[in-house]
């Protein structure tokens, strides 16, 4: 990684450097992404549906898990009474069923996580497309975001080339 962002920076600076040299203006921008989810309509209406939903496979998890925590409590009231083999055949009873809350809990985590990532891939792909609108209209020769897997790639921001507020207040627009 730290040599993606050698490379990176030593391309940007012979862009520079072969770009300065015939006087030509550049034109770049730099995109917190990041804010962009966070104060976007989209990004707000995306975090309310991820809460919804994991709300619903908690109280489903929860549930599941009073049932099995109401059948555990049952066999240990009736087990002084129960024979060894009704024991032995309810104690198995509540096994399966602690498997399958572990599987379907499994199943939940998976599933929330694929619903999780097409939903982020679909909003980045939207938030792309609005920054290429803008760098094509604008003139910006170079567009970049401001961090990268949480580590900043940009260590020196002028106020005036970020243009997130622009990019969200665009995005909004088109929801």
């Amino acid at each position: 990684m730290q040599s993606l962002k050698a490379i990176f920076g030593v391309t940007i600076f012979f862009f520079f450097l072969a770009t300065s040299s015939y006087g030509a203006d550049i034109r770049i921008g730099v995109v917190d992404i990041q804010r962009v989810a966070e104060l976007s309509s989209a990004g707000k209406m995306l975090k309310a549906e991820f809460e919804r939903e994991r709300g619903k496979i908690e109280g489903d998890m929860k549930r599941k898990g009073s049932e099995i925590e109401a059948l555990k409590k049952k066999l240990e009231r009736e087990a002084p009474v129960m024979s060894k083999d009704q024991r032995g055949r309810k104690e198995r009873e509540l096994d399966i069923k602690i498997y399958d809350f572990k599987l379907v809990e499994k199943r939940h985590r998976e599933e929330f996580a694929k619903f999780q990532n097409e939903k982020l891939e679909r909003m980045k792909k939207d938030i792309l497309e609005v920054v290429g609108q803008i760098g094509r209209e604008e003139g910006y020769h170079l567009i970049i975001q401001k961090s990268v897997l949480g580590s900043d790639v940009v260590l020196y921001l002028e106020g005036t080339i970020d243009i997130t507020d622009k990019l969200v207040r665009r995005y909004n627009s088109r929801f």
